[in-house]
């Protein structure tokens, strides 16, 4: 039987296979991740379920083109070392990737067996299966064959962008020097995303990894508060910007003021501090415990603030969205992962005001909407019923509607120009991939793009040191 065949036969015999879930009344009171890893077997069939399409579209729709066919083949030969190889190739946080990436939207909602209505091979968990088992067996990257040059590579930001950067910079003999204002690398993977979804010792992991790979770190420092911008550019062959987006937006209605209204990241990241036993900022740990929480939003945020809250033992928590749940962006498995944790869904509902007493939050003002006439982004617009208003009563409302870029008072001075939106002007296509109108200076992830994924942050990371690269004459 030729291969081919015994593939058809396989992926009829072997339906789709998600790893296996703790259960909700388990999972909701902690705060660990939810999905236990494939055994061997496991990963082995469902990696074998793949087609091996001769244009793999899965590869394609991920924004860093992993070569999933190849490294499923492998895994399903039990070669699991030379997986993670060809895995890092394309990915510098592949077990990151494994676990926060929204599948559904990108590799395996291209997968071909997902357009059969056969079910997608389960690419996400078998990535991070083959990372977490090739470093239990010891595997490290190989740097023997990399010659060091004489250049430095200063990197402000260690978040996604900034170390899938300095990933590539090391693998090409440049030193790279990570400067970060917190206390632990990962950026947002470390502090804005709840453990549930990706546990915090996954990124010390990663740091061992890339520290033994001759990076360097240097945290709880700011630039232009701490050390001058104008000193990196004196003592680096180049800059690379990779801050992220941390301004949140806001909804712009009355009451927003009102104590017990909470902005979704400096929730997120204080309940991180909390579970890490991290020193809280002036405003403290924010405690949902005992309280009824509406949640304004409808993406991944939005998710990691209703499970926050159910975790924090908060008596109801609603998410409000101004779609219906077809058109919401959170990734599916969240929004299911929320529902089966008690988050209730008000779908079509959009807030116009926050109402309380006292200064106090009381509840939110709802409208019902209707979809109508497409956007300029081609999303039917929601578009309010008259005569709809309702109050859901709330004693805290956290407003998740997505952040902006934040761009440091110093970039002016330095000729770092901006876009009308306050994004880092850093052209994939320019002389140098991702160089900005400093020549010295390159950025790249949220802060060029705009509040986006991990993977496509990991992408321009990498896309950009390989402009560096092309720079520096490596």
């Amino acid at each position: 039987m030729s291969q081919r065949l015994h593939n058809d036969f396989q992926f009829v015999e072997l339906k789709r296979e998600e790893p296996q879930k703790v259960a909700a009344a388990t999972r909701k009171v902690e705060f660990n991740e939810i999905y236990h890893s494939f055994e061997p077997e496991q990963a082995s069939n469902q990696a074998h379920r793949c087609l091996a399409c001769g244009n793999p579209y899965c590869e394609w729709k991920c924004p860093v083109h992993n070569y999933i066919p190849n490294w499923l083949k492998l895994v399903s030969e039990g070669n699991i070392i030379e997986a993670a190889e060809l895995s890092h190739q394309t990915n510098s946080l592949p077990e990151v990737c494994g676990r926060v990436c929204p599948q559904d939207r990108l590799c395996e909602g291209a997968c071909t067996l997902q357009q059969g209505n056969f079910g997608a091979v389960t690419i996400g968990a078998v990535e991070k299966y083959i990372t977490d088992t090739a470093l239990s067996m010891g595997w490290k990257p190989d740097m023997s064959q990399v010659v060091p040059t004489d250049k430095k590579v200063a990197i402000i930001g260690a978040g996604p962008a900034g170390l899938a950067c300095a990933d590539i910079l090391a693998r090409n003999g440049v030193s790279a020097v990570v400067y970060d204002r917190h206390p632990e690398i990962g950026g947002l993977l470390t502090f804005g995303i709840p453990e549930f979804k990706l546990e915090k010792s996954v990124i010390t992991r990663r740091r061992e990894i890339l520290e033994g790979m001759g990076i360097e770190f240097r945290l709880n420092t700011e630039i232009g508060k701490d050390i001058a911008f104008d000193s990196l550019l004196e003592e680096y062959d180049s800059v690379f910007l990779g801050m992220g987006t941390y301004t949140y937006m806001k909804g712009g209605f009355p009451g927003e003021d009102l104590d017990g209204v909470h902005d979704a990241l400096p929730f997120l990241i204080s309940n991180v501090n909390n579970c890490l036993g991290y020193e809280q900022d002036e405003n403290g740990f924010v405690d949902m415990r005992g309280k009824r929480v509406v949640v304004l939003g409808g993406g991944d945020t939005a998710m990691d603030c209703n499970r926050t809250s159910i975790r924090q033992g908060a008596k109801a928590v609603y998410c409000a969205y101004r779609r219906d749940e077809a058109n919401m962006p959170g990734s599916r498995k969240e929004v299911v992962n929320s529902k089966e944790e008690g988050v209730q869904f008000l779908f079509n509902r959009q807030p116009v005001e926050v109402v309380g007493e006292n200064g106090k939050v009381t509840g939110v003002k709802l409208v019902t909407t209707a979809l109508g006439e497409p956007d300029a982004n081609g999303r039917r617009r929601p578009e309010v019923v008259e005569g709809s208003e309702e109050v859901i009563p709330a004693d805290a409302v956290l407003v998740a509607f997505g952040f902006r870029p934040s761009p440091a008072p110093w970039f002016e001075q330095f000729d770092i120009r901006l876009d009308d939106g306050g994004r880092v002007l850093a052209p994939e296509s320019g002389d140098f991939a991702f160089q900005t109108s400093n020549p010295k200076v390159f950025a790249g992830g949220d802060m060029v793009r705009g509040s986006d994924l991990v993977v496509t942050a990991i992408a321009e990371g990498r896309k950009a040191a390989e402009g560096i690269l092309d720079y520096l004459e490596v």
